[in-house]
């Protein structure tokens, strides 16, 4: 009768646990990362999601967005609902909404980010110089930022737009240099407070120059409120960019944008509500997700939150 050989199980090594147990701290980390800090990750998923969306537009897109189907009206000439074939449906030109809503995604990220990167490269220098420096200086930069905001913003908008002719381009260089002030004032008051710490006072008594005080030390310890900033500035001025386009002084057609879609389905949506259901809650999605990613941050940054 053979004998069975009753192996015994092998006994994991010492590097073996060490790997078991560094992921289990890895892991309990990012759970206790996620509980004290859920806006951060649910925005940051929600962005990062339109970021994916509107960079592979073209991938993700089923049909060209300007594209006018023959078989994309009823006999009626109405839109068509969402069906099979056009998953969100038609528009009044027959053309494909889910793809017009997947390339708008890129229209309203550019927007928003270059005019929110824009009031940050403007506002970010005159604030540290403006708080650095004080007096004469501090002066002239805060009455100019106050003549700027004394006028209202979205109609200062309008007028400049107006002025430079519609484009994408345009507008959010209109937005970006419009937008400037709000982030110099805040970054001054930043500065006001930093300029008073020891390792300030430090740099100065070494001999260190003003240029490398205001962008080497100054600078790098103002930049959590900043990045909040610009991070719920993208979802505002995104929203800006779809108000300037249902005015039809944003962005022109046939470029898709959420904004001169929504403007569009404002003539059928008694028989084609799907015209504004669709764009509409992308939008909200879109700046819902940067307001969540910059509240997140905020709590992230606050060095008062008890961690």
């Amino acid at each position: 009768m053979a004998e069975v050989n009753m192996q015994e199980p092998e006994t994991p090594t010492k590097l073996e646990v060490q790997l078991a147990y560094e992921g289990m701290k890895e892991s309990n980390k990012f759970l206790r990362l996620l509980k004290a800090y859920p806006l951060v990750f649910v925005g940051g998923i929600m962005v990062l999601a339109l970021v994916i969306i509107a960079v592979f537009a073209a991938k993700l897109a089923p049909f060209n967005p300007d594209t006018q189907f023959p078989n994309g009206l009823a006999l009626d000439g109405a839109p068509l609902p969402p069906g099979p074939i056009f998953r969100m449906g038609t528009d009044d030109l027959g053309r494909d909404v889910m793809s017009r809503v997947i390339w708008g995604s890129q229209v309203s990220l550019e927007v928003g980010l270059m005019a929110s990167l824009i009031s940050l490269f403007i506002g970010t220098p005159l604030g540290i110089i403006s708080g650095y420096y004080g007096k004469f200086v501090d002066t002239v930069i805060m009455r100019i930022t106050d003549v700027f905001l004394a006028f209202p913003f979205i109609l200062f908008v309008v007028a400049l737009v107006a002025v430079l002719k519609p484009s994408v381009s345009n507008v959010f260089i209109a937005i970006g240099v419009l937008g400037w002030p709000l982030t110099a004032r805040i970054v001054r008051g930043q500065v006001l407070a930093v300029k008073e710490f020891e390792y300030v006072q430090a740099a100065k008594a070494l001999g260190a120059g003003s240029f490398r005080i205001l962008f080497r030390i100054i600078l790098p310890n103002i930049m959590a409120p900043v990045i909040v900033l610009t991070t719920l500035n993208i979802g505002n001025n995104m929203l800006l960019e779809s108000v300037l386009s249902f005015l039809g002084i944003g962005v022109q057609p046939p470029t898709p944008s959420w904004g001169s879609m929504l403007a569009e389905g404002q003539a059928v949506f008694q028989y084609a509500p799907w015209l504004l259901y669709y764009p509409g809650f992308a939008l909200l999605l879109a700046v819902l997700g940067f307001n969540l990613l910059g509240d997140g941050l905020r709590e992230l940054f606050n060095p008062r939150r008890v961690r």
